[in-house]
């Protein structure tokens, strides 16, 4: 189990990288420069590194719905817009909306799936996430410490 946790921590760190890189190349040149080269680069690690495990087209890719390939052009306006929206606002207040977005998501998504939840935990959780970020965002504007 101990090896899932630090693989999950390693991840988020990689993460955290991509955006810090993402936003300081958007600072440098646009936006969408930065989602051409963090696309171009993972593309071709990954493509690599399917080469090199194997499994790079995975039996059965040519019989699933269409609407799975669309990840990719929705993770590179998401990729795009975390570049402009971390040169404006931002690493930390990025990461913070990012994180709040996928969670509200994630309870609005679990809710239109009908999977069985408590009203109330995510009712709690969706205010303390945007009381939080209303926290965050005022202390900000009194110029205190962020």
């Amino acid at each position: 189990m101990m090896i899932f946790i630090l693989l999950a921590c390693l991840g988020g760190v990689l993460v955290g990288l991509s955006r810090q890189l993402n936003g300081r190349l958007s600072i440098s040149t646009t936006p969408l420069i930065a989602s051409f080269w963090n696309h171009a680069v993972g593309f071709a690690v990954l493509t690599c590194l399917g080469l090199f495990v194997g499994g790079l087209l995975p039996a059965g890719a040519a019989q699933a719905p269409w609407y799975i390939y669309l990840g990719g052009p929705i993770g590179v306006v998401f990729v795009a817009a975390g570049s402009w929206a971390i040169a404006r606002i931002g690493a930390v207040n990025a990461a913070l909306l990012i994180i709040g977005g996928q969670m509200v998501t994630g309870v609005a998504f679990d809710y239109l799936s009908a999977v069985p939840t408590s009203f109330w935990a995510n009712a709690t959780g969706i205010v303390l996430i945007v009381g939080g970020m209303m926290v965050s965002r005022r202390r900000r504007k009194s110029g205190g410490a962020q």
